[in-house]
């Protein structure tokens, strides 16, 4: 009876998150169905269940889009890179804040286990955390040229409208690496979700609505058919660049279609990544660390470890131990407790696992556990390891995308680099030994973006993520991901044109049409006659005649005295201030005086006495004029 309850709740949980996510197309700030009222189905792969219907968008859609995205980047490219940091960082607070929400909303379209749609919720909010940061360091450059005869300055401004297509497999952190730089540099973006997964990049969406960011800053075009979409944005002239990651030939065919406009291309495309095993590595951590690089995300990941080259001394034990971890996983639905290994995204996905696995077993591979797809509903498939694979079997040159893993070995280091070599992509490798010698010559020695070093996870918001050879163009996260969107420009100033260029004259003085004086300091005040120095203190010169100072004061007085509040005018209290006297604002055609903020008045000062050199005249005595020296101090003699 509990339990059936709890699964109503569960139910009834699921339902109302669904209901909270909008299923249209965000168009100019607007959400709206997709032209002709089309829609296409959302699946549980799970359940094999429709759980959502979501607008499917056409041409019409996307051009509308591409409108509002050119109509908005002036604007958002004018608007301060603090402002767009803001909306980043409240959008990562609203992502922490509804974590479980979005993780449930993941786990149903998406099938991976609740506690990874977390920790993915997590890793995506701090993209935007992060690049939230990045907004306010975009920098430039001011030099000297090498010859002397001209200055060199250099700006990045954002590149424009922006075309971002996002994966099924990690639906919500790729929308955050690729949507967090285009805010942060200041481009307006059009973004295609993936047909599979296509519900948390909507409910994203409507977070950063809500976190500030303005209308057509960021447009939302679903759709079932994705060159509908794609082809007419690629062959308008106005789309600047276009960011993309799935598989290699999906990203091939954009290159050649952003080629015509000669667009910025960002590509994260396909891996097949080697998971390297030294004869000194720590095997309890090379399994551990296998276990992550492998099963994480059902293998469905571009940075999973494909192929597991194993020094032979330790192949056999390696491989037992990894199918050992491996069987013990728990499969199913990823709401359910315990649960590990999720469902894959599709059919057509579990196929070709299916697949790829039987030709390595007609070729000879073992297997040890797995291999086989469950008999119910949902699109499971047992986490599976095959051992003394063959070099010729498909799965050693295909990205498996599946909790398949394959055991090859190897006799020494020259060997593992080139098995781990001999593939045309080169997105990620993982390696573990005990030697730092050896582990620096393989890094480097590996035709690879990205290396884990005895770990099993590479991916990081604070690191530059991207590929080689065929796994991709580009680079994103890190401090490097803001430059995909940034378009750098150089202006060559003249140097003699800037020992000519006339100055600024203060506003109070073009205001009367007066010329500047030549030593007015823009205080609309002419200059001495005389030439600029004409009126200056000398060096050496006292501040003051000694004839304008009485006896012992000193030649300059202190610096508090000079700014002493009796030197300036009063003036009125600034609202919200009660008995302020200063103003925070300068007043129309004068310059900014040091702020003086609830100061009494200060006492009137006491009359000045008279002084003289008679020895007989004492204060409170008869007047001056009454002493025998008449008032008049007596010449000093000579002698």
């Amino acid at each position: 009876m509990n339990d059936e309850v709890a699964v109503g709740q569960q139910l009834e949980r699921e339902r109302e998150v669904l209901a909270r996510v909008p299923r249209g197309l965000l168009i100019g700030g607007q959400w709206r169905p997709a032209t002709g009222g089309r829609t296409f189905p959302v699946h549980d792969p799970a359940t094999e269940e429709v759980i959502a219907e979501v607008a499917d968008g056409h041409e019409d859609d996307a051009l509308a889009a591409l409108d509002a995205s050119v109509g908005a980047q002036a604007g958002w490219a004018e608007t301060a890179p603090r402002r767009r940091g803001e909306v980043l960082r409240r959008a990562y607070e609203l992502m922490t804040e509804r974590v479980d929400d979005l993780a449930l909303l993941m786990t149903m379209e998406m099938g991976k286990p609740l506690a990874e749609s977390k920790a993915e919720v997590a890793y995506a909010a701090d993209f935007f955390r992060w690049f939230g940061e990045e907004a306010v360091r975009i920098s430039g450059d001011y030099k000297v040229s090498t010859s002397g005869a001209n200055r060199v300055l250099v700006m990045r401004q954002p590149v424009g409208p922006s075309l971002l297509i996002t994966p099924w497999n990690f639906p919500a952190a790729m929308v955050a690496r690729k949507v967090g730089p285009a805010v942060a540099a200041g481009c307006t973006m059009v973004l295609k979700p993936p047909q599979l997964t296509p519900l948390s990049s909507l409910a994203m969406a409507g977070i950063l609505e809500e976190a500030g960011l303005p209308p057509g800053a960021l447009n939302v075009v679903t759709t079932s058919r994705a060159s509908a979409v794609s082809g007419p944005l690629l062959a308008d002239s106005r789309l600047r660049k276009v960011s993309f990651t799935g598989s290699t030939e999906v990203g091939s065919m954009l290159m050649a279609g952003a080629a015509a406009h000669v667009l910025r291309v960002s590509l994260e495309l396909g891996g097949n990544a080697p998971f390297l095993v030294f004869a000194d590595a720590d095997l309890d951590a090379a399994v551990e660390g296998a276990l992550t690089a492998k099963m994480r995300n059902t293998g469905e990941a571009c940075t999973a470890a494909n192929r597991f080259y194993v020094h032979a001394s330790l192949a056999q034990e390696f491989s037992e131990r990894l199918a050992r971890a491996m069987a013990a996983m728990k499969l199913g639905r990823g709401t359910e407790p315990g649960v590990r290994v999720g469902p894959l995204v599709d059919e057509a996905q579990r196929a070709k696992v299916t697949s790829l696995v039987e030709d390595a077993v007609e070729r000879g591979a073992r297997v040890l556990c797995g291999a086989r797809a469950p008999r119910s509903r949902g699109w499971f498939y047992e986490p599976t390891v095959l051992a003394a694979v063959p070099e010729g079997a498909q799965l050693a040159g295909e990205e498996i995308f599946g909790p398949v893993a394959p055991v090859f070995s190897f006799e020494d280091d020259e060997e593992a680099v080139r098995l781990a070599n001999g593939t045309r992509y080169g997105l990620v490798a993982y390696a573990y030994t005990r030697d730092l010698g050896r582990a620096l010559r393989v890094c480097e020695a590996l035709e690879v973006g990205m290396v884990g070093l005895n770990r099993g996870l590479v991916s990081d918001p604070a690191a530059p993520f991207g590929g080689a050879k065929a796994s991709g163009i580009g680079r994103e996260g890190g401090s490097v991901g803001i430059d995909e969107y940034l378009e750098v420009k150089y202006v060559s100033i003249d140097k003699t044109w800037l020992a000519r260029a006339p100055r600024v004259q203060c506003s109070r003085r073009r205001a009367e049409g007066r010329p500047r004086g030549p030593s007015s300091r823009g205080r609309g005040r002419p200059g001495p006659p005389g030439g600029p120095r004409a009126g200056r203190r000398q060096p050496g010169q006292p501040s003051r005649p000694a004839a304008h100072r009485g006896p012992g004061r000193p030649a300059r007085l202190p610096g508090a005295a000079r700014r002493s509040p009796s030197r300036l005018p009063a003036r009125p209290a600034r609202s919200g201030w009660p008995g302020s006297t200063g103003s925070l604002r300068a007043r129309p055609g004068r310059h900014p005086r040091r702020l003086l903020r609830d100061r009494p008045a200060p006492p009137a000062p006491a009359p000045r006495v008279a002084m003289s050199a008679c020895s007989a005249w004492r204060p409170g005595g008869p007047p001056l004029s009454a002493c025998p020296c008449g008032g008049v101090p007596p010449r000093p003699t000579s002698g």
